[in-house]
């Protein structure tokens, strides 16, 4: 007997919450958008008002004004989305207990099992859009189907569209509705991977579901393997609370408030990303293996920038080992011309409970160092501790305690 597994997705969430919260923005259209000013003008949401007048997600702001000068637009306030998300969580817990945050807005739930207490999917889908909007005034679309990809496939292709919000894709209808739709419509395929399959003759979901397998395999492996099990609605993987327990990597990336062009400023942001790099590490108890260092540049007419990891002798959770291998990728890598964006992760993650020792060296106290740190900030605050190239005009760890996700709390 098939699962049944919705995925339920908050329409606009961002602008939905504080229309919800300032009902005067009821009638008028609204984005929300982060700060102009520190290059962060970017439309994060936009209310299905806004959207009448063709403005989109991702967009710049300035582009949202030119088509829609009445714009209303709203500053960011994470931790208030993140409270309604982890309220919507509770709201979905009512129905099962089987629930798994895909995104902010996007949660998956298995309610099999629970038809004999709710009644059918369709009935539970509603009561669900019901007690969303009841409690948050937000409204939820419904994708439904026999595993995660077909539910999210639903949702994103028909539920969005559909007069109810709730549409339901099965094993028995998806060749009818689901294969007519361009490839570029099918969940985990891009720009790129679209253009390669239309080079191939394949220009619908329905041609790649039909396509050999093995042709497939050939060219991209089990990543061609998995495109062709979407395709036919295929997916093994169930719905989990623990989907974010096992992280392949931690990283923390910032656009920058200005042009950075000088080593020294530089690497005072590269060391703040270390360091919340490593805090963020050893608050799971990890160290990484690899380090990786990304940068882009600051013309946007000619984008410029790179990607790079290098493997460091031994596994590590503290900053300034990470800083040092770090600084050297950059400074291998770096063109030498003013850069807009700084991205550090480490990888290849293992425990923190065995240590190598050096006889060189006093690992053990670093190692505790870093740990008390974090208990200082966790205590305190994060800027109860600061280095002191954090206190200089390049220096964002100030700025950046006062964020969520890169937008103000």
């Amino acid at each position: 007997m098939d699962s049944v597994v919705f995925l339920i997705d908050m329409q606009s969430f961002y602008a939905s919450i504080e229309k919800a919260l300032r009902p005067e923005l009821k009638d008028r259209p609204v984005v929300v958008s982060g700060d102009p000013e520190r290059r962060s003008g970017v439309v994060l949401a936009a209310c299905p008002i806004a959207k009448s007048y063709g403005i989109k997600n991702a967009e710049t702001l300035w582009q949202a004004q030119q088509v829609c000068p009445q714009l209303t637009v709203v500053r960011p306030r994470m931790e208030l989305y993140l409270k309604a998300s982890l309220r919507i969580t509770e709201i979905l817990e009512q129905f099962s207990d089987r629930v798994e945050p895909y995104s902010i807005d996007e949660q998956f739930i298995s309610v099999s099992g629970s038809e004999r207490l709710f009644g059918p999917s369709l009935m539970i889908a509603q009561k669900i859009q019901d007690a969303i909007r009841t409690e948050l005034d937000v409204y939820a679309r419904i994708g439904i189907g026999p595993n995660k990809v077909l539910s999210k496939m639903a949702c994103d292709n028909f539920a969005k569209k559909h007069e109810t919000g709730i549409f339901e894709l099965t094993r028995e209808n998806m060749k009818e509705y689901l294969w007519p739709l361009p490839v570029d419509q099918m969940f985990g395929v891009g720009r790129r991977m679209a253009r390669h399959l239309r080079q191939m003759g394949i220009r619908t979901i329905g041609d790649l579901a039909r396509f050999p397998l093995d042709r497939l395999q050939k060219r991209w492996g089990v990543n061609g393997h998995v495109l062709w099990m979407t395709a036919n609605g295929i997916d093994l993987s169930p719905v989990t609370r623990d989907t974010f327990h096992s992280q392949k990597a931690i990283g923390h990336h910032m656009t920058l408030p200005r042009d950075y062009r000088t080593p020294e400023e530089i690497q005072v942001v590269l060391l703040e990303l270390c360091e919340e790099v490593c805090r963020r590490t050893r608050s799971h108890h990890l160290m990484g293996r690899t380090v990786t260092v990304s940068c882009r540049g600051a013309d946007f007419d000619l984008p410029e920038g790179f990607h790079r990891q290098m493997k460091m002798p031994d596994p590590t959770n503290q900053t300034m080992e990470v800083f040092t291998y770090a600084w050297e990728l950059f400074d291998q890598f770096w063109n030498e011309k003013p850069i807009r964006s700084l991205g550090v992760s480490l990888s290849q993650l293992e425990r923190d409970d065995a240590v190598q020792l050096s006889l060189f060296e006093e690992r053990n106290k670093k190692w505790k160092l870093g740990y008390v740190m974090d208990e200082i900030k966790q205590r305190f605050g994060p800027t109860a501790i600061l280095r002191a190239s954090s206190l200089t005009s390049a220096g964002q760890a100030r700025e950046r305690a006062r964020k969520i996700g890169g937008h103000y709390k």
